[in-house]
């Protein structure tokens, strides 16, 4: 280990230290897991809560608090009951450009998920491979048979709406969405709940988005522009020269760089007191 990445780790654990606790998860999505106590509840309202977790923070709240509100007591119920009753009860529901209808056929799909492998976990290790060199493939076969089963039971084209609900790594998606929900499901630690006990953490990408891509390129895991899934993997690659078996493991205290600090890459005041700020002050 070079002396950059040994200092580069030193602050990452300070990082993590600081911001990995429970009381720093609000406004994230992940705090809606929280809410209840049984793992089948918490994987539904985790996949959800992560396919929506798109624009700010603020209305991703307001849009979850919505929805499991229209789902009732318990989410995994409705999902598991889902029928023309519950289509009608997400009618008029809205998130950005994610209407009900979307959500509607995503739970269709994922009511499916549920009564054919009991679990969404169960579901995706039908793609997994142990020397895969992530869950890439294994997340590539999820969302690639669950957009077929919408294709043949709806025979229509697919629209923009579930297509975005489930992205393809194939197709150079970052997928970060659904990368957020992996790392929740998987890791366990002070924040993460880690549900899943068959998927290897050393196997899961770092969920990236346009503000966690400006924090790497800060810290030189990347050079890239653009947000795909080869700037997700090359950012992997680098926290895994600092953590080989957990590469997600500063995700969650990264982002709250951004969303508890307000930081947009620029210098402002207080930029001092940041524990980056020797890894980024002369960029």
């Amino acid at each position: 280990m070079t002396e950059r990445i040994e200092q580069l780790r030193q602050t990452l654990e300070r990082l993590y230290a600081k911001y990995n606790r429970r009381e720093f998860i609000p406004p994230d999505p992940l705090q809606f897991l929280y809410r209840y106590d049984d793992c089948a509840e918490m994987e539904v309202v985790g996949f959800l809560s992560a396919a929506l977790a798109y624009g700010r923070v603020r209305q991703i709240e307001k849009s979850l608090n919505d929805l499991f509100g229209r789902m009732g007591q318990s989410p995994y119920a409705f999902v598991r009951g889902f029928g023309k009753t519950e289509r009608k009860r997400l009618g008029d529901f809205k998130h950005r450009f994610t209407t009900g209808r979307d959500i509607a056929d995503l739970l269709e799909l994922l009511g499916e998920v549920l009564d054919e492998a009991g679990s969404i976990e169960n579901y995706l290790l039908r793609g997994y491979g142990t020397k895969d060199s992530n869950i890439t493939l294994a997340l590539s076969a999820f969302c690639d048979s669950l957009l077929d089963r919408h294709s043949k039971r709806t025979r229509r084209n697919l629209g923009n709406g579930v297509r975005y609900l489930l992205p393809r790594p194939e197709a150079g998606s970052a997928c970060k969405r659904l990368n957020l929900f992996l790392r929740w499901m998987v890791r366990k630690d002070g924040v993460d709940p880690g549900l899943w006990k068959t998927v290897d953490k050393a196997k899961l990408v770092v969920p990236v988005d346009v503000h966690m891509a400006r924090l790497c390129r800060i810290l030189g895991f990347h050079d890239r522009r653009t947000v795909t899934l080869a700037t997700a993997v090359r950012i992997t690659q680098g926290f895994a020269e600092i953590e080989p078996t957990d590469p997600a493991k500063y995700d969650f205290a990264l982002s709250r760089i951004g969303i508890l600090d307000g930081c947009n890459g620029k210098y402002r005041q207080g930029c001092e007191d940041c524990e980056l700020f020797g890894f980024c002050c002369h960029r």
